[in-house]
């Protein structure tokens, strides 16, 4: 059998290539390979945090590698040279629960960061007092908790942050900790920029599970086994105060993760 080829289906065929060449060597030059994830190198409009574990006790990769992120001052995870672990809240409101979790922090002697929002210090200046007075970091988490990433200049980003620090002030007449999460793990790196303009250190994270359904919670030996099954060195790990489930298993799991070797951790020393 004998195929027929015109010119105009070589040219044809030779334009489509040039194209598929063009759009690929666009996609490489913009992106880097980094663990198996594709990491951006230029400002995206939107970026949600996501995690991939590869097997168990080892860091995870994210969708940022860690060294992008250092070059705005945030991170997702430690080192993993060391069997060390920094504790994290994400405090939106009080469900009752945030008084029970201080006091097994207390007991274990281990200091978190609770990252709040400005309702929150509103309505628990007490609690924020006591985070403060028991050595905890108290983190921002913005004014109102919107989408940080469609914040196209610094001022409007600014809006968001000087105000929770302001509250915090007037409730411990100190001044807070540069460390910023964005609500929901959304964000651009132009708003990791703005974050350094601001002298803030973005902090994502390494370990998490779905712990914010207030009316579904886990059950306590499920929530224990997802968090200890990807325990690692280094993780930044992430629970919600508003979870009951939180508030009756963190003796435990500050217990187990000890007896494996672990210790806890603040911000301050990750940096």
């Amino acid at each position: 059998m004998i195929f027929v080829i015109d010119k105009k289906q070589i040219t044809a065929s030779g334009v489509c290539l040039f194209l598929v060449v063009f759009c690929l060597s666009f996609i490489l030059f913009f992106t880097t390979k980094n663990g198996g994830n594709t990491v951006l190198t230029h400002s995206k409009p939107r970026t949600d945090w996501g995690l991939g574990f590869k097997k168990s006790g080892e860091q995870p990769t994210g969708n940022a590698s860690a060294s992008f992120l250092k070059k705005y001052d945030s991170y997702f995870v430690g080192s993993k040279d060391t069997k060390t672990l920094y504790l994290t809240f994400d405090a939106g409101y009080e469900n009752g629960y945030t008084p029970k979790i201080l006091d097994t922090l207390k007991k274990h002697n281990v200091k978190a960061a609770f990252f709040v929002v400005g309702t929150y210090l509103k309505s628990e200046p007490d609690l924020i007092r006591r985070m403060t007075e028991e050595g905890h970091i108290v983190g921002n988490h913005t004014l109102s908790h919107p989408d940080m990433s469609s914040m196209s200049n610094i001022d409007s980003f600014k809006k968001e942050i000087s105000p929770v620090e302001d509250s915090y002030k007037k409730i411990t007449g100190q001044d807070m900790k540069k460390f910023y999460r964005p609500p929901r793990g959304v964000f651009s790196e132009l708003n990791l920029k703005f974050a350094k303009e601001l002298e803030y250190k973005t902090i994502f994270w390494s370990l998490a599970y779905e712990d914010w359904k207030v009316n579904k919670q886990p059950a306590e030996g499920e929530a224990l086994k997802k968090l200890t099954s990807r325990i690692h060195p280094g993780a930044i790990i992430l629970l919600h105060t508003t979870s009951e489930t939180n508030s009756k298993i963190l003796d435990t799991f500050i217990e187990k993760t000890k007896e494996e070797g672990y210790r806890y951790s603040n911000l301050d020393n990750l940096v």
